[in-house]
C-alpha cells in the first residue's frame, strides 16, 4: 500500500521535468507515483496548480506564477520632476482661484470641474500647480481605461515579469496631484478608484502590498458633462457615471468661457494686433450667443481662438489663419462664421468658394 507522504510538490516537479519536461501526460504522472510509491492521486493533487487539461499538465505555469508575484516592484528608470512648467500665456479667470486653493490647502479635497470645451478647465489645474510648485500626474481617460491602467499592474522587463506602478499610485505615493481628463468617458471600471476618492488609499491584491496616500495628495476630474451623459449629443463617447462615485467628489466648479476683457488678454500675450484680437472675440462672442441660445450647434472655443493666434504667428496671413482653424467645422458651419466673421472686421476678406449658406440655416447668425 502506497504510504501516506509528506511530499512536496518541488520534489515532485523537480523529477518530472528533469525526466520529461515541462509539458507532461498521464504516463508521466503514473511513473512518479511509482518513483515515490505514492498513489496516482496524491500526484494529481500536488499538480493541480498544473493542470491544463484532461491528463495534461504545464509545469511551466506556476514557475511563471512564482516569478511574477515575487518579482519586486520596478524602480522608475529616470527620477523625474513633475512639477508643470509655468506658461507665461496664463491668464487667471474662472475658478483658478478657488483650485489653487485647494491644492495649495494640502488638504484631501477631490474636485469636479465641469464645462464646454475649450475653456481652460485642465490648463487651470496645470497652471496652479506650477506656480504653487507640486507635482501635477495627468490621467486622459477614455471608455478603455481599466485597473491596470490606473493601479499599475505586471510588466515583461528584460525577460522578467515586474511590477509597475500605474499613474494613480504613483501620485499617491509621492503625493502629487492627480488629474482625471475627460473622467466622463470612463466606464465603470473606473470603480477601481473607490477607496482613492475616500482618502484611503488601495490595497495592491496582485503584490500584497497597502499604498496610503501622501501628504498633500489630491484628486481633481475634468468632463465636459457633470457625469450624466450628453443629452444633446454634442459629446459623443461620454457615459452616464455611476452615482456612487460622482458622490464621492464633495465639491463641482462649472467653468465657463472667459469673459471678452479676459479672453482679449489671453490672445495677447501672443499676438500685439489689438485689432485682429478685438475682433477674434467680439466675433466668437456673437456665436457663443446664438449657440446659449439654441440657433446653431457649434461654437468657437478660447482653446480655438488661441488656434487662430497660433496660426497667424506662423503664416502671417490672418484670413488663412481662421480659414485652416474652421476646417474642422463641416462646410455649412464653417462658411456661415466666415461669413460672419466678415461682417465683424471689415479690413479681412474671406472668400470662400463654396456654394451660399440656403436661408433658414446657420447663415443667419448675427
Amino acid at each position: 500500500m502506497p504510504r501516506m507522504s509528506n511530499l512536496n510538490v518541488n520534489e515532485v516537479t523537480h523529477y518530472l521535468t528533469e525526466t520529461y519536461g515541462s509539458q507532461i501526460n498521464t504516463e508521466a504522472v503514473l511513473a512518479a507515483a511509482d518513483v515515490f510509491d505514492v498513489s496516482y492521486p496524491t500526484i494529481c493533487k500536488r499538480l493541480e496548480m498544473y493542470k491544463t487539461g484532461r491528463g495534461k499538465w504545464d509545469l511551466t505555469v506556476q514557475e511563471k506564477f512564482e516569478q511574477t508575484y515575487q518579482a519586486p516592484s520596478a524602480m522608475p528608470a529616470v527620477e523625474q520632476n513633475l512639477i508643470p512648467q509655468t506658461d507665461d500665456s496664463f491668464v487667471k479667470f474662472g475658478n483658478y482661484s478657488d483650485i489653487r486653493k485647494i491644492i495649495q490647502s494640502k488638504v484631501f479635497y477631490p474636485t469636479f470641474i465641469t464645462g464646454l470645451s475649450g475653456n481652460g478647465k485642465t490648463f487651470s489645474v496645470e497652471q496652479a500647480c506650477a506656480q504653487l510648485g507640486r507635482e501635477l500626474i495627468r490621467v486622459n481617460i477614455t471608455i478603455e481605461t481599466d485597473e491596470d491602467d490606473l493601479i499599475g499592474g505586471f510588466r515583461l522587463v528584460d525577460g522578467s515579469t515586474v511590477w509597475h506602478n500605474g499613474p494613480v499610485v504613483e501620485a499617491l505615493e509621492r503625493g502629487a496631484i492627480l488629474l482625471l481628463d475627460e473622467i466622463d468617458l470612463a466606464s465603470n471600471k473606473i470603480l477601481c478608484l473607490q477607496s482613492i476618492l475616500e482618502g484611503k488609499g488601495v490595497f495592491l491584491k496582485k503584490i500584497g502590498k497597502r499604498v496610503d496616500p501622501a501628504s498633500g495628495f489630491n484628486i481633481f476630474a475634468t468632463a465636459n458633462t457633470k457625469g450624466k451623459g450628453s443629452d444633446d449629443g454634442r459629446f459623443i463617447g461620454t457615459n452616464v457615471l455611476n452615482e456612487a462615485f460622482l458622490e464621492r467628489f464633495p465639491v463641482t466648479f462649472e467653468q465657463e468661457y472667459p469673459s471678452a476683457s479676459i479672453e482679449k488678454k489671453i490672445l495677447s500675450a501672443s499676438c500685439d494686433d489689438e485689432n485682429f484680437v478685438s475682433h477674434l472675440v467680439d466675433w466668437a462672442g456673437i456665436i457663443r450667443k446664438t449657440f446659449y441660445d439654441g440657433g446653431i450647434d457649434e461654437l468657437i472655443s478660447t482653446r480655438r481662438l488661441v488656434h487662430i493666434i497660433r496660426a497667424y504667428t506662423i503664416f502671417s496671413d490672418k484670413a488663412k489663419a481662421i480659414k485652416v482653424c474652421l476646417n474642422r467645422f463641416d462646410d455649412e458651419t464653417k462658411q456661415s462664421f466666415l461669413e460672419l466673421y466678415d461682417k465683424v472686421d471689415a479690413d479681412i476678406q474671406l472668400e470662400e468658394s463654396m456654394e451660399p449658406v440656403q436661408e433658414g440655416s446657420m447663415g443667419n447668425i448675427s
